[in-house]
């Protein structure tokens, strides 16, 4: 079977994109393949990315407070451009009370300040496996 393939993705206009990186790091030393598309990317972006690199995974890092309206867009284009079994997961500055709705939305998980590496790792290789 090929490796779980990650699109790692920092959508809006927030410029701090460290923790994106250290994920991103973090998947690929665990042997995913893992694509970062750098800073200030769109919904449309991020989801045109996502199916031009063939992603099982697509990781979201936003700090801007606009994780609800992010997410569901990301979430509408994937349905819309069929991509069946593409998973959303989630980190950054989301209050706790959000966490409920971008689950509702779609969101597989949500990882906040403090989580581990290891954390992500763990849940992208058990819950995130490539269809093929």
């Amino acid at each position: 079977p090929r490796r779980v393939r990650v699109l790692i993705a920092k959508p809006g206009l927030d410029g701090h994109d460290r923790g994106a990186k250290v994920v991103a790091r973090a998947l690929r030393d665990a042997g995913m393949e893992v694509v970062y598309t750098g800073l200030r990317q769109s919904p449309e972006q991020i989801v045109a990315a996502a199916e031009q690199e063939d992603a099982d995974v697509i990781g979201l890092s936003i700090l801007s407070g606009a994780h609800l309206a992010i997410c569901r867009r990301v979430l509408d284009l994937v349905e819309e451009r069929g991509l069946e079994g593409v998973r959303v997961f989630l980190g950054g500055i989301i209050p706790t009370q959000d966490i409920a709705e971008l689950k509702r939305l779609g969101v597989a998980e949500v990882f906040l300040p403090g989580a581990s590496t290891q954390d992500v790792v763990k849940v992208v290789q058990e819950g995130f496996a490539p269809s093929s």
